[in-house]
């Protein structure tokens, strides 16, 4: 063998290994999927996992999503993640059973699926994040109403979208406990899709139709704003109260007009951060998805997975005018 071949082989394995050396410390990829964009649960959500990929290193934050909260748009944005080969989504789902299919594809192609927030069927990720126990926050979500209702009284439910699968769980466990509050009559559920103008317009038809409802109750931080709103334009502070799930930066009005007298929520930026932490420990190969597992979650501690793959974070916390302003620089 020549010395120029002999030269030109040994450039060749050089540039061979270099190459692989650069491959190797090619960023992981996490896309954090919102129900939409411009809704800030979500933005505070993408600021913690970013948190998480700083700690990490070497990591990056995809935060995208439909412009509306839309399966079809969710499944869209799901596609383009593929054919960018990302290395784990993270999913906030509109619909459980819809993108489901989008997933298994994005499964099949080695990419590492977990869902947090709003849950997707289990066939369709490795595992779900709650951001608290369902069965608590559908007792909160009503014990915030009942609390300012001593004598009891008719309130309303404003929810996002039909198929929001963490709103419909949160409502159904309130249904549970409902004989707990046996002088409270919900008198109507309605769907705002978690868009400002359509919640406002939704609170506007409750408000007419329902004279003398007391109580708002929505489990949606784009549907409480509006719902609130609605309720202040309509000259209604005092005589209907608004709660639910809300950020402290987006209620401080409410909370100081009137409109709401109290509302809880968990930190959506420890949400979005432990999530981005589950998915690159899924991805590396660090943890595994199965029942009894337990994910090591940073500054977080630890999530322990249970029978269907799924793990809960704390409880809601509640707000009121003795706190607010203490939070609503925060999130």
């Amino acid at each position: 063998m020549t010395f120029n071949r002999r030269l030109a082989l040994g450039l060749g394995l050089a540039a061979s290994l270099l190459g692989t050396s650069a491959m190797a410390q090619d960023p992981m990829r996490i896309a954090l999927v919102a129900k939409s964009l411009g809704n800030g649960f979500f933005e505070a959500a993408a600021r913690g996992a970013e948190e998480a990929a700083a700690e990490l290193g070497n990591t990056e934050i995809i935060y995208t999503g439909p412009t509306s909260t839309t399966a079809e748009g969710q499944i869209e944005v799901i596609n383009s993640l593929i054919a960018q080969r990302v290395d784990a989504i993270a999913i906030s789902a509109n619909d459980p059973d819809a993108v489901v299919p989008a997933l298994q594809k994005a499964m099949q192609r080695g990419i590492t699926v977990i869902s947090w927030d709003s849950g997707v069927a289990p066939e369709g990720r490795e595992m779900h994040l709650a951001p608290s126990s369902d069965a608590l926050i559908g007792q909160t979500i009503i014990k915030l109403a009942a609390d300012h209702l001593p004598e009891g009284g008719k309130v309303a439910v404003l929810s996002a979208t039909s198929t929001s699968t963490n709103q419909n769980v949160w409502i159904a466990e309130m249904t549970k406990v409902m004989d707990q509050y046996p002088d409270i009559e919900v008198v109507a559920t309605v769907y705002g899709d978690d868009l400002a103008d359509k919640s406002y317009r939704e609170t506007q038809g409750l408000i007419q139709t329902y004279p003398d409802l007391d109580a708002i109750i929505a489990p949606t931080s784009v549907g409480i704003v509006a719902a609130a709103q609605a309720v202040q334009d309509a000259g209604k502070v005092g005589e209907v109260n608004v709660t639910g799930l809300g950020l402290p930066s987006e209620m401080a009005g409410a909370i100081e007009s009137g409109a709401s007298k109290s509302f809880a929520i968990w930190n959506p930026v420890d949400l979005g951060y432990t999530a981005a932490m589950i998915a690159h420990a899924l991805a590396s190969d660090a943890a595994s998805a199965e029942p009894g597992a337990e994910i090591a979650t940073g500054r977080m501690g630890s999530v322990t997975l249970d029978d269907e793959t799924s793990a809960a974070m704390s409880e809601p916390f509640t707000y009121d005018a003795s706190n607010i302003d203490e939070f609503k620089s925060v999130f």
